[in-house]
């Protein structure tokens, strides 16, 4: 699989390391040209910035650096072979035949190793961090602590490159600098490796030795008594329960909840929590929850229906805008359902929601019992009968009753009023005032 094509500055790897013959060497891919401005960092992580950091600072040709992270930038240095101690890739320069570039880096010998492995294996944190191919600065401390140093110093790098150019670094090392701080970023065993030591052997030691720290933190547990096996398989004798408590004779009023910044209205959760109340204690004390079978929609109408009438509130508001937002709807649209809940429950909402055709019958006999009472011609669709001047109108529910129906006049803005009746007469005289 090849490397997905790079745009701009990419945090996630920039390039995939083919197998080696073993731990201690990792070959990455070539890297392919940016295609962004230029101004993009060669690293997001911390120790990859410190990379680059302690290259320019080594260098004193700003020129030759600058050509380097142009060429970097280009896609110029091919494919890249980490060793313990040493880097090497071939860097495509101005003539057909690319240079030859290698950095040589001191390693660790054993005994900072162990110094090393025995700090981050005492500190949990930093074997996860490791894990995650992650470096925190206080891993970094904890070596310098032990007196070593993880990281680019005066002294550590030996650049040698095929090139003519007798520069420190020439623009052929200092492009393959810059891409190792890629290198580092995404993974941080990069660096360990040049260090010396390869992941898997890096890994199993630190697991080995945070086992035998933790073994040595953890107290020693007392022993288990034993139990014989006749007196732990003999019958027990378990106590009845106790009995349950008496039920309450009305629901419980839920506690005050306060005004706080950025929470939901007190109220509105006041509003919620005397509702749950009330259908808990029904529950107890019938064994029933009538509302158990509707949906979230339903409920959250039911739930505004409850409110008091007189008008819209401010509590109100705030609990149809919860509500509203919870079941992805307008208030209007809130508002509309709580007027058709408030007219015949959750067949009144199937009413306003649901059009049906209804069979023959009480929904045919309607048209001329409405002529006979003195009212022009309703048109019929489906089971809505709607007078001519599309103000008024009338739907056939389920249930085989008449539900009335307004809107302004030229709008097609229906809303629920007036009870509903199964004579249609009644239902449209109620309607229209008559």
């Amino acid at each position: 699989m090849s490397p997905r094509p790079h745009t701009g500055h990419d945090p996630r790897p920039v390039a995939r390391p083919r197998p080696g013959p073993d731990d201690l060497r990792r070959t990455f891919e070539a890297v392919p040209p940016r295609t962004g401005d230029g101004d993009e960092p060669f690293a997001d992580s911390w120790w990859g910035r410190a990379w680059v950091a302690a290259l320019e600072s080594l260098s004193m040709d700003e020129g030759r650096l600058s050509r380097g992270r142009t060429y970097a930038d280009s896609g110029k240095v091919a494919a890249i072979t980490v060793t313990p101690g040493r880097v090497v890739a071939y860097v495509h320069g101005s003539r057909p035949r690319p240079y030859r570039c290698e950095l040589r880096l001191r390693t660790l010998a054993d005994p900072d190793w162990d110094a090393f492995l025995d700090a981050v294996a005492a500190r949990p944190g930093h074997f996860a961090a490791l894990l995650t191919k992650e470096m925190p600065h206080s891993l970094a401390d904890t070596a310098t602590e032990a007196g070593i140093g993880l990281l680019l110093a005066a002294g550590d790098l030996d650049p040698g490159c095929s090139c003519p150019d007798h520069g420190w670094p020439c623009k052929h090392v200092a492009a393959l600098c810059y891409q190792m701080a890629r290198l580092l970023d995404t993974d941080p065993f990069v660096l360990l490796l040049l260090r010396g030591r390869g992941e898997r052997e890096l890994l199993e030691e630190l697991g080995r030795r945070n086992a035998a720290h933790s073994a040595r933190e953890r107290p020693t547990a007392p022993a288990t008594p034993s139990v014989p096996a006749r007196e732990a398989l003999a019958d027990r004798y378990l106590p009845p329960l106790p009995a349950p408590l008496p039920v309450l004779s009305h629901p419980a009023q839920p506690p005050s909840y306060p005004s706080l910044p950025g929470a939901r209205d007190p109220l509105a959760l006041d509003h919620l929590a005397t509702d749950a109340a009330a259908r808990a204690h029904a529950l107890l004390t019938t064994g029933l929850d009538p509302l158990a079978g509707l949906t979230p929609w339903q409920d959250a109408v039911r739930l505004a229906a409850s409110r008091p009438t007189a008008g819209l509130t401010a509590t109100t508001r705030a609990l149809y805008r919860e509500l509203a937002y919870a079941t992805g709807r307008t208030t209007t649209d809130l508002a509309r359902a709580v007027a058709a809940w408030r007219q015949g429950g959750a067949g009144g909402l199937a009413v306003l929601e649901t059009p049906w055709d209804p069979p023959a019958g009480p929904f045919d006999r309607a048209r001329p019992a409405l002529s006979a009472a003195g009212f022009p011609r309703f048109q019929p669709w489906r089971n809505h009968l709607t007078h001519p001047g599309g103000t008024l109108q009338l739907r056939f529910g389920h249930d085989g009753r008449w539900y009335g129906y307004e809107s302004e006049p030229g709008e097609d803005d229906w809303w629920p009023r007036a009870t509903p009746d199964t004579d249609p007469v009644s239902a449209l005289m109620e309607l229209s005032g008559g």
